[in-house]
């Protein structure tokens, strides 16, 4: 049976037992914090099985995609050398909620693995938990001989949630795999005198039959009143035997993706062993890539980012050990589509943005590889060929810091070099840029104030009235507070917070920034300049009293400032609109990534991987401007998450959802969770403007427009610097673009002229004569300024120079605008013996800086122009030191 057979074959046996079919969830747990993906097909069901959601149904079954890459049997460098172990792989599961128990989880997986896989039991082993009688009778009544049925303890055989909640004992089926097994001096538990190694886990079923809790600072036990099961199977480990393989990697999913990596460079898979490791690695990485990126996870350097970026990088790595040395990567993971989009739609919608984002990566890492690899040879070479001599861990930090290169990279090179890494320097090195960047932010007191803000919120939520009375109400002060400490009363003049019992201001969250305004009493008056939850659900107005005083338990006016909210609700409505418009000209990939709304502008960040044209830009503009000019009215209402999720509401990624949610619909455009202020309708955002576009990270950009008043006061200072433009172009009838263009062309023309004289003067063509090269140790060297010369322009004078020298050694510098640049260029003849990289190092600290290269060109940079001088004079020297 294929995969995909046996993928099928699992949900509809146990549809046919009236199990629901649920999809996979996303490898990004929406229920639990704790976990960086998801590792098992439970899950998803976690609050089910907690009692905290209810589903209306009772028993269910998934493959679900799941992804380890950390704990004791799951370190990412173990990928590709061992048999079975992956970064992703699916998991079938079936899942009682209070519905059957052992008796119908036993003889369904039995029936499943004998009769519809067709595996022979007499090579199919049990495992129980030491006390379980009942599952041992279960599986002897299945026709399992005692003597194939083992006890473990609660290591092997108990499952618990957590210190407390449901819990129950396991049993495992395994399978026998006769002389294909790996020596393992695990414990045997059934006896048989033979290395655990021998016998592969397939199944797990877990019987929650338990609930712990605690009581008087005890952990008890009692029974469940109404148990249930939670079982998983590894699908690659069960057709790896269904197909008659030792290995996972020999399944034909597996297979076709190592096939296709090997096709790249003529290899097949077999041949050699080394090479194997690499095809097999790619192709597990790519697949995990694809996943990971369709769940919308960008590479980035921290959290789950960072797992994507170390399985990428360690994926192009084979795949340059391999000797593929181009971006190849995204070809195999456009295949991973091919194969399992039936299985998960959601890859083929998003395949163009997978590939993209793959691709980019790599591209953007094999600059840094070859950088790196540049840097690494140069440590090495002064490391000496000793086996064993460590990389000081400062060289690690540095690569890591300054180049972007990753310390588990440099260790993997490190060791196929025979050298150890100092990876203790190395985290020494980074402690200290912690604790520099710490030592940057002096908090003072910010814990105890945190405490008076929770004790506030244990008092209760403060009641928001702004969705239903508007700008306006009436409530009672609950509290007051100066520096972080409650009081009783505050005076005029002071600073201070005020908590009311209930509030019309909006307190900042969502992207949406606090409502300002006044509270006035009887005998005070409060400006409020912001409005914040510190801790949670409670609403602090900030500010200062401004007349007479305020005092707890005073009831209060509260009045909020309905011109600045009508900007803030103009943008934040657009901001809706802008998000819809945008997933609809770029694709559904488009996931909000964070969001600032105040009265002057709004910011919106999003998942994308390109720059965004200005013909598109346009398009997402006028999208929004025709729901504006169609004046369509909002609709605002709570339901439950679920039908909130029926009707296409977007929940936000990160933002932790009630079992009440606020809808937010522009009804046919868009519809999102949102318990923000709004228009009443799309015509009072007046005008979007958008005012600009770019990247703030990997596969995150940002767009920013203004709405409203601010849309025209944009369009007004747009034309005011019309205007002036055209004063200062003494210009008329609309023609300073046409004047700009011929003042650009002229300068465009003096610069190549200027360029020209410069080149001749520096190549010996001027009165001057030019400088001469001096004889050093029988090697012409030249080292002289040129003045006023970029990079660049230094650049094509060291070739022009060292073309007229034909073999020999330039250096160059020049200074502009407080820096200092160097560049060396070396024939090729004397690479070996002065390398560009080195010598333009050693010449980079007279200057304040630091540089490198090729052996045959190189660079540096510094901020003491002063000392360009002595540079190029002691490049003479130095020369001289390395020839001799």
């Amino acid at each position: 049976m294929k995969v995909a057979e046996i993928r099928k074959a699992f949900l509809n046996f146990y549809a046919d037992r009236g199990h629901s079919v649920v999809p996979s969830s996303s490898l990004v747990p929406d229920n639990d914090p704790t976990l960086f993906f998801v590792n098992a097909g439970m899950v998803q069901f976690k609050d089910v099985f907690t009692g905290a959601e209810k589903r209306d149904y009772s028993r269910a079954t998934t493959v679900q995609k799941c992804m380890r890459v950390s704990g004791k049997h799951n370190d990412l460098e173990n990928v590709g050398f061992t048999a079975r172990h992956h970064t992703l792989f699916e998991m079938l599961g079936n899942f009682s909620f209070g519905d059957y128990f052992k008796e119908e989880a036993i003889e369904s997986a039995w029936t499943f693995l004998t009769e519809v896989i067709g595996l022979p039991s007499d090579r199919l082993l049990i495992t129980v938990f030491d006390t379980d009688d009942e599952s041992a009778e279960l599986w002897k009544a299945r026709g399992v001989p005692a003597e194939r049925i083992g006890r473990c303890g609660v290591k092997d055989n108990f499952w618990s949630m957590g210190p407390t909640g449901p819990c129950g004992p396991c049993s495992e089926i395994h399978w026998d795999l006769q002389e294909d097994f790996v020596l393992d001096n695990e414990p045997d538990p059934w006896g048989f005198g033979h290395d655990a190694g021998r016998y592969m886990e397939i199944w797990n079923l877990v019987f929650m039959q338990y609930e712990r809790y605690e009581e008087d600072g005890e952990i008890k036990q009692r029974d469940l009143p109404r148990p249930s099961v939670d079982t998983g199977m590894g699908l690659e480990r069960l057709a790896a035997i269904a197909q008659g393989h030792k290995a996972n990697w020999s399944i034909d999913d597996l297979q076709d993706l190592i096939a296709a990596t090997g096709s790249i460079v003529g290899l097949r898979y077999g041949d050699e062993a080394e090479k194997d490791v690499s095809m097999r690695v790619v192709a597990d990485h790519a697949r995990a890539a694809a996943f990971l990126v369709g769940d919308g996870i960008m590479p980035s350097n921290e959290e789950r980012g960072y797992v994507l970026r170390r399985i990428l990088r360690r994926a192009i790595r084979h795949g340059v050990k391999l000797g593929i040395d181009r971006p190849f990567l995204h070809e195999i993971s456009d295949r991973v589509v091919d194969r399992m989009q039936e299985a998960y739609p959601e890859l083929s919608s998003r395949r163009d943005f997978i590939l993209k984002v793959v691709r980019n990566e790599e591209e953007t890492f094999r600059e840094t590889l070859d950088r790196g690899l540049l840097l690494l040879d140069d440590a090495f070479t002064r490391l000496g060929d000793g086996d064993g001599n460590e990389l000081p861990g400062g060289t690690v930090f540095e690569l890591h810091d300054t180049y972007g290169f990753p310390p588990d990279l440099t260790q993997v090179i490190a060791g196929e070099r025979g050298h150890g890494v100092d990876m203790a320097g190395y985290e020494e090195h980074m402690g200290k840029q912690k604790a520099r960047s710490r030592a940057a932010w002096k908090g003072s007191g910010e814990e105890a104030i945190a405490d008076v803000y929770r004790g506030l919120a244990d008092g209760g939520a403060t009641q928001f009235l702004g969705h239903r009375s508007g700008l306006s109400g009436q409530s009672e002060i609950y509290a007051l507070l100066v520096d972080g400490k409650r009081v009783e009363r505050v005076d005029s003049g002071a600073r201070a917070e005020v908590v009311t019992v209930a509030t019309p201001f909006y307190a900042e969250s969502g992207g949406q920034v606090g409502d300002t305004g006044e509270l006035e009493s009887d005998s005070g008056t409060f400006q409020v300049q912001d409005t914040q939850k510190p801790a949670g659900p409670v609403h602090v107005h900030r500010g200062e009293v401004t007349a007479g005083h305020l005092q707890v338990g005073d009831t209060i006016r509260l009045s909020v400032d309905g011109v600045r909210r009508a900007d803030i609700m103009r943008n934040h409505t657009a901001t809706h609109l802008l998000h819809a418009a945008l997933r609809k000209h770029l694709g559904t990939h488009v996931q909000q990534k964070g969001s600032l709304v105040d009265p002057t502008r709004l910011r919106f960040d999003f998942s994308h991987f390109e720059a965004i044209g200005p013909d598109m830009l346009r398009g997402i503009e006028d999208a929004v401007n025709e729901q504006i000019l169609a004046n369509v009215t909002l609709e605002r209402f709570e339901t439950t998450m679920d039908e909130a999720v029926a009707r296409g509401a977007m929940a936000l990624f990160g933002e932790k959802y009630g079992d009440s949610v606020r809808v937010v619909e522009v009804p046919g455009f868009s519809t999102e969770l949102c318990g923000g202020t709004h228009c009443e309708a799309t015509g009072e955002i007046g005008l979007l403007k958008l005012t600009s576009e770019g990247g703030i990270a990997s596969g995150v950009r940002r767009v920013e427009a203004v709405t409203g008043r601010g849309a025209f006061g944009y369009l007004r200072s747009l034309e005011d610097r019309d205007l002036r433009i055209a004063d200062s172009l003494k210009s008329q009838g609309g023609d300073s673009v046409e004047r700009i263009q011929r003042l650009l062309e002229d300068r465009k023309t003096l610069k190549r002229e200027v360029q020209d004289l410069r080149q001749k003067l520096v190549a010996g063509g001027g009165a001057s004569g030019g400088p001469e090269p001096r004889d050093i140790a029988g090697v012409r060297v030249l080292a002289t300024e040129v003045e006023g010369a970029d990079a660049r322009e230094l650049r094509q004078h060291g070739d022009s120079l060292l073309d007229r020298l034909g073999s020999g050694i330039v250096v160059l510098g020049s200074r502009e605008g407080g820096k200092a640049t160097l560049i060396v260029k070396v024939s090729k003849d004397l690479c070996d013996r002065v390398p560009a990289g080195k010598l333009v190092g050693q010449l980079a600290e007279l200057v304040g800086g630091r540089g490198g290269g090729r052996p045959d060109m190189a660079q540096a940079g510094g901020k003491n122009p002063e000392g360009l001088a002595s540079a190029l004079e002691k490049s003479y020297e130095l020369v001289g030191a390395a020839l001799s």
